[in-house]
């Protein structure tokens, strides 16, 4: 259904996010990973924020669910972007940091824990992770689109169940987009040493 809404509405959703200003968010994550580190968008839509890691000197590998999607972030990048699910991905101790922005909460809830331990197998240790949800509680179909909506309690909850990822804080933002006022659950991770 997700994956659907995606492949069909590429270029819709291209066009409504690919110039977002993203740049509040990016600071605390990307002060915590080494200049030129490794960094993997994960879920990565348009390309957005893998094109702005890249303008900033980090090496980018990026990924996402449809076919459609890969390919105008391809073009959007310059990068070889992957068509993979978060349940495709199968390196361990690769990456500086891992950025995640609203690409988990189209993970089920039921899915969710095994999608996380797979990204946190991915870090390195020392590494950073970013993730974003929609504040809320439960899972909801919307316009197509399946959405897992967590609040600090569910994060914590989820958190739990992951060896070796500390929790280094979290905030809430509004919906950067301008027609949105959807608040937003972001939080930075890390893998222990």
């Amino acid at each position: 259904m997700t994956l659907e809404y995606y492949q069909h509405h590429a270029d819709d959703f291209f066009n409504s996010t690919v110039n977002v200003d993203m740049g509040s968010l990016y600071t605390p994550f990307l002060e915590r990973i080494p200049q030129g580190g490794l960094l993997l968008d994960a879920g990565c839509g348009s390309g957005r924020d893998s094109k702005a890691f890249l303008q900033q000197g980090y090496q980018v590998e990026a990924f996402d669910a449809t076919a459609e999607m890969a390919k105008l972030a391809s073009q959007h990048t310059g990068l070889s972007v992957k068509q993979i699910t978060f349940s495709d991905v199968d390196a361990v101790n690769h990456y500086d940091g891992i950025w995640c922005c609203a690409s988990l909460l189209h993970v089920s809830a039921a899915e969710l824990p095994d999608a996380m331990a797979k990204l946190a197998r991915a870090l390195k240790p020392g590494g950073i992770w970013y993730v974003s949800f929609k504040h809320g509680d439960g899972e909801r179909v919307k316009d197509g689109r399946h959405f897992t909506d967590l609040n600090e309690q569910g994060l914590n909850a989820l958190l739990a169940g992951l060896a070796g990822i500390t929790l280094v804080g979290y905030w809430m933002t509004e919906d950067k987009r301008p027609d949105r006022s959807e608040m937003w659950l972001n939080a930075l991770l890390q893998k222990r040493s």
